[in-house]
């Protein structure tokens, strides 16, 4: 979908409309860099919720300085950051999740999750520091380039660029790990 007339949105345009737009278009996206920052399934629903509902108020603000994805992106990243802040949320995370009760299939979600654990590269990419992590996310997942992931993490370029060299090494250095492991 192209959201390029978002930039000129007169007083007359249907919010419900294009909230709804951008959920079909976005909100698997959002759910997943949600999922790559916090680790949790259970967040990531709660955060891609307040993600369009702070989308819903804040539509006017839409500027077109990057694309409607960045700005959702840059939106989940500061939602998902608040809520790492919190000292409760801080406590909980430490705990282990507990598997769902009186369930005999799993949600949509947790079979999201298991798809992108199920891959070794993926599984690796989520053991990394949540810096290299997202920078390395936003490039492959997300497929951002250096100056959108800059834009949206307000970093220079060469940071972005360092950032995801490192990730790159540390990947390949964990991979060869595993592979020596693997073949003992």
């Amino acid at each position: 979908m192209d959201f390029t007339y978002l930039e000129t949105l007169s007083d007359g345009y249907d919010k419900e409309q294009i909230l709804s737009d951008l959920i079909l278009a976005y909100q698997n996206e959002v759910w997943d860099y949600a999922l790559s920052l916090t680790r949790s399934t259970h967040m990531a629903d709660d955060i891609a919720q307040d993600v369009f509902l702070a989308v819903y108020e804040k539509l006017h603000t839409f500027r077109g300085e990057a694309s409607i994805k960045t700005w959702l992106l840059r939106i989940t990243r500061n939602i998902s950051f608040n809520r790492r802040k919190n000292s409760f949320v801080r406590r909980v995370l430490l705990m282990k999740e507990l598997p769902e009760s009186g369930s005999n299939s799993p949600s949509a979600e947790l079979e999201a999750l298991d798809n992108l654990m199920s891959s070794e590269a993926w599984r690796l990419v989520l053991q990394l520091p949540v810096k290299q992590r997202e920078v390395m996310v936003l490039h492959a997942h997300h497929a951002l380039s250096h100056d959108e992931i800059a834009s949206l993490l307000r970093l220079p370029v060469g940071t972005v660029k360092s950032r995801l060299h490192h990730a790159r090494i540390k990947l390949a250095k964990s991979y060869e790990g595993g592979q020596e492991h693997d073949g003992v």
